[in-house]
């Protein structure tokens, strides 16, 4: 068997995964969103700024994925959420059989926001469909403005970029304008919303709401 076999034969093993997973979360009214980012862009402290308020709306369950560590995983349990860490030891991303077993731990009840935070990594997340109803891609104004043509899948495979870190764009040399240039150069119909560090969001809140 080539190496080539190998990874077909993952994929395809996970591709089912993620099917029954998916047909799971439209059973059960369940809201499923995959977010993914560079390590460093502020997934945690997203979910952190984000969990009290949805929680006082719907059931929130996260799960948290990472190589070590359970330090995400009590961040947004402090946060308000009920939370299974994943470790994936030398793997760079959570699969669909991952996904599983924390809903089997979690229980999320019906109609409930089932996040689940991807490890940090703009590339292999991106080939491993979770089940998830939407996939959300993250990039912060510390990295380049170059990020969605270096790494144009995590961007097509998305509907929704959130730029990260806004407020610190007055002491950066950052393009912005480029940025937004370059992710609707990779997909014209990604939907961007400006966040804050550790600042409320209405508007990402809503669109969460809004998959219901």
């Amino acid at each position: 068997m080539t190496r080539s076999d190998v990874e077909i034969d993952v994929l395809s093993r996970n591709d089912a995964e993620a099917a029954a997973n998916r047909a799971l979360f439209e059973c059960n009214g369940i809201d499923a969103v995959n977010i993914i980012s560079s390590p460093g862009s502020g997934k945690t402290t997203l979910l952190e700024s984000s969990v009290s308020t949805l929680a006082q709306i719907r059931d929130v369950c996260v799960v948290e994925g990472d190589q070590q560590t359970d330090n995400d995983a009590q961040r947004v349990k402090a946060a308000g959420a009920r939370t299974v860490q994943v470790n994936t030891g030398d793997g760079c991303h959570l699969e669909a059989g991952q996904v599983r077993r924390a809903y089997d731990l979690l229980q999320p009840q019906e109609g409930a926001l089932f996040i689940i935070e991807n490890v940090g990594n703009l590339v292999c997340p991106t080939m491993f469909d979770l089940g998830e109803t939407a996939r959300v891609v993250l990039c912060s104004v510390t990295e380049g403005e170059d990020k969605p043509l270096k790494y144009p899948r995590a961007f097509m495979t998305s509907q929704l970029c959130l730029v990260t870190k806004t407020d610190l764009l007055p002491y950066l040399d950052f393009d912005y304008d480029a940025l937004v240039r370059n992710i609707r150069a990779v997909n014209p119909t990604i939907r961007i919303i400006d966040v804050a560090y550790r600042q409320r969001n209405d508007e990402w809140l809503a669109w969460l709401c809004s998959l219901r």
